[in-house]
């Protein structure tokens, strides 16, 4: 009896009368016996990384303004040491892009993910006990090598333990729980100093930690080990005890034997990967592209504009539009699909960054400036007082048509279309692109400035975002509703399992 036919028998037997009419396909037969509890919980434990993670990217904002002026000369920052304190963490997630890339194949999901915890609490504990600027850099280096590997981790790990109806939902809570970190930052910092606000980012990774021991590993991880047994033990945990498991284990393992089981780099002229590593590493190079960190750059100075004197509390605000719309993205992701919602996302960032250039090209004229610092001068003119709402509603709908689109899914396409047996080299790839990226656009974005004005930067990133529009309706596949194994089916030009 070959697989199909056993699978095909499984589900027969465990259907039983349920299905007297063949109406029901196998996957919904499967489907139709599974509960998502425990794996909700396990989904809940994995997701405690990204919000140390996004503590880690938030913490920066409350605590330079505070360093800068802090009475300790050996702790007290400079433009330049404040500047490689925000920028340092994109380094160290570069190489912990890499290295999660060697863990996950090495150690596993589970294992990785609970070591990653560690340069977290390590990096924070050392900038609690800092004694000088040093002390600060090198917190800040190992805790952006654990959000590197995490960033790589959590996909891999919600993507490979969820079924296909919840997968989309549950693949965007990895975003969701970024900007929630982000936020939850921002409002701890209005109450703490930067210490106990360290302190405070060192409690999420501390409970990764620890719940992530009662965690399982991932069915798929074991079954590319040959732990069947171990892989079956998995599922019951996760689907429940009613669910047919071993069905599933062979619609996995029959994808394994189509495949392979080991990768070489010569396997990289096979459209079968080459094609969805291209399509993870476009993903992220669009996504840092659209100018995310350049709205990011002038939201300070807008909020000002529109008298919002206390910039902390603006922040919160932005952080707030984020989670709202990224937790609204999360919802309806496995009902509208990913094409859907990346295009409305392009077309919302697209707009906003045209009406940005706009309002940076009114606000030049008059008076004439000769550089991009003037412009801010400029901003605050009386003329021009009457356009702050363009500048306030081209940033809103612009984050919040990132939060809904290109924030959440280009993660969670790579963790969906990257083959398993590449899984950890692509991932590794594609996360590099992603920060690396993120630094490139940061360090040249003052001078596109320079050399393409206010209003050209942002027409620029219009033109990105207009061919992030055209990327997704030709390029990327709809992966709403299938298996992780169908996905790879398509690349390979097979039917599905």
């Amino acid at each position: 009896m070959d697989i199909q036919d056993e699978r095909r028998r499984l589900l027969e037997d465990e259907s039983g009368d349920q299905n007297p009419t063949g109406l029901l396909s196998e996957q919904d037969a499967y489907l139709s016996k599974v509960k998502n509890r425990k794996l909700y919980l396990a989904t809940l434990a994995s997701v405690l990384g990204p919000m140390s993670f996004g503590f880690v990217l938030g913490y920066s904002s409350p605590a330079i303004p505070e360093l800068m002026k802090i009475s300790n000369p050996r702790l007290r920052l400079d433009d330049e040491e404040a500047s490689w304190f925000g920028s340092i963490v994109t380094v160290g997630a570069a190489v912990g892009g890499l290295l999660g890339g060697w863990m996950v194949e090495r150690i596993g999901r589970k294992l990785s993910l609970m070591l990653c915890a560690l340069p977290f609490v390590f990096g924070f504990t050392i900038i609690i006990a800092a004694q000088n600027i040093w002390m600060f850099y090198v917190g800040r280096l190992l805790t952006g090598l654990a959000s590197g590997v995490t960033s790589l981790v959590v996909p891999l790990y919600i993507s490979e333990t969820a079924h296909e109806k919840v997968r989309g939902m549950l693949g965007s809570c990895v975003q969701l729980m970024v900007v929630l970190g982000i936020m939850g930052v921002y409002l701890a910092g209005l109450f703490m100093d930067w210490r106990w606000l360290a302190i405070c980012c060192s409690l999420p990774p501390t409970l990764l930690l620890v719940s992530m021991c009662f965690m399982p590993e991932t069915p798929r991880y074991l079954l590319s080990r040959r732990k069947r047994r171990e892989a079956e033990e998995v599922l019951r945990f996760l689907r429940g005890p009613d669910a047919p498991v071993e069905w599933e284990c062979a619609r996995i393992e029959e994808a394994f034997e189509e495949q392979g089981s080991s990768f070489h780099l010569f396997d990289l002229k096979d459209p079968s990967i080459y094609k969805p590593l291209m399509i993870g590493v476009m993903l992220m190079a669009f996504q840092q592209m659209t100018g995310i960190n350049a709205i990011m750059f002038y939201a300070e100075n807008i909020f000002k504009q529109a008298n919002f004197q206390n910039s902390a509390l603006a922040s919160v605000i932005v952080a707030l539009i984020q989670v709202v719309f990224t937790a609204i993205a999360a919802l309806i992701m496995d009902k509208a699909g990913r094409k859907i919602l990346l295009t409305i996302s392009g077309v919302a960032m697209m707009i906003s960054t045209m009406t940005f250039g706009i309002y940076f090209y009114l606000m030049s004229k008059p008076p004439t400036t000769s550089s991009p610092l003037d412009i801010q001068t400029a901003a605050g003119a009386e003329p021009h007082a009457d356009l702050t709402w363009l500048a306030l509603a081209s940033m809103a709908i612009f984050i919040s048509g990132f939060a809904i689109g290109w924030g959440p899914i280009p993660w969670l396409i790579m963790s969906e279309v990257i083959p398993s047996r590449v899984r950890g080299f692509a991932s590794a790839a594609v996360v590099l692109t992603n920060w690396g990226m993120a630094f490139i656009v940061t360090k040249t974005f003052q001078n596109m400035m320079d050399g393409l004005t206010s209003a050209g930067t942002f027409w620029l990133f219009s033109c990105m975002c207009a061919l992030n529009i055209v990327f997704t309706i030709v390029v990327i596949p709809e992966t709403k509703g299938k298996t992780l194994e169908q996905i790879e089916a398509i690349f390979r030009g097979t039917s599905g399992p």
